[in-house]
This record gives C-alpha cells, sequence and structure tokens, in this order.
C-alpha cells in the first residue's frame, strides 16, 4: 500500500494544476424565483456517451451553490475565445451577471448564452462529495456547437495557450 510521505501545499498544487490547460465555461440554472445565475468554471468533463453525462464541480463556499444544488437543470456555456470579459464577469461577486450579456431560456428556464463555442443543457442527476467542492453530473439532454475558437486558460492566464508558455 502506497503512503503519503508528504502533501503538497495549496500553492504548489493549484500552480501545478495550472500546467494543464483547460477550457473555461459558465455554468447557468435559475433561483426558485426563475431568476437566471451563472458562474464562470473550468471544472467541465465528459463522463459517459451513452448515456451523454457530465461533470463540473462548484466550491463549497460560492454564494450560488446552494441554487445549484436545489436546481432541476443547469447549463454548460463553453465560452468562445472573444468572450473573455463575459469569463471575467461570471467569476466576479457582482449582482447582476447577465447585465449586457446576450442570452435567451432553454429547458426548464436555464439561461443559454449566445455566441459560444459550445452549449449542453443538462438534467441534474447526481452529486458527489469532492473535498471542498460539490461535484455535480448532469445528463445532457440538448447540445450544439459552432465553429468559433475556444477560451483558454493556462497557468492563471486567459486566452490562446501560447500566452502562458516560459
Amino acid at each position: 500500500m502506497d503512503q503519503i510521505v508528504s502533501q503538497p501545499l495549496p500553492r504548489e498544487f493549484r500552480r501545478t494544476l495550472g500546467c494543464f490547460p483547460t477550457g473555461v465555461a459558465v455554468v447557468t440554472t435559475v433561483t426558485r424565483d426563475n431568476d437566471p445565475i451563472g458562474v464562470t468554471v473550468n471544472s467541465f468533463s465528459s463522463v459517459s456517451l451513452d448515456p451523454p453525462l457530465i461533470l463540473w464541480s462548484l466550491a463549497r463556499t460560492a454564494w450560488s451553490l446552494p441554487h445549484f444544488v436545489s436546481a432541476r437543470s443547469f447549463g454548460i456555456n463553453i465560452l468562445a475565445r472573444h468572450q473573455q470579459d463575459i469569463c471575467i464577469a461570471f467569476s466576479r461577486n457582482v449582482k447582476d451577471r447577465f447585465e449586457g450579456v446576450s442570452w435567451h431560456r432553454g429547458i426548464d428556464g436555464i439561461p443559454i448564452l449566445d455566441d459560444t463555442v459550445a452549449t449542453l443543457q443538462c438534467r441534474q442527476r447526481t452529486r458527489y462529495d469532492g473535498g471542498d467542492h460539490e461535484i455535480f453530473v448532469g445528463q445532457v439532454l440538448e447540445c450544439r456547437s459552432t465553429d468559433h475558437d475556444p477560451l483558454m486558460f493556462y497557468r492563471g492566464q486567459l486566452g490562446p495557450v501560447a500566452a502562458g508558455s516560459s
């Protein structure tokens, strides 16, 4: 049985994980009052093709966690390279993140952002304990994609992957 000799410090662990380039998405849902909410994430992944399942995670300290926990559905909006401002807006603690953002309602009234690389409309299937995060698994009910270039996150920077090269 392997023993953990030393555990990485959070800062080193985060720096190491930053070496893996990821796309950036805004996950959206509605509150019980049908108000749109959304958060920027880079913790999105496919799980299964049959049935079509995806997962994403949200910090347990996030103000929006109770809304996503109680939501029936959510949208994954994979951001395009030209949507860096949307990424930043949905990562900040501002009251109306949707102000000035073009979007429409999807399944169960969830907000779907316009002009993204791709969107997936999902029904919440299950959640798991992920340490300091909650892991959400959703079944994809509808998806679409475009030819836009994706917005990337690498070594703490947004933009093309080459932007973070050392």
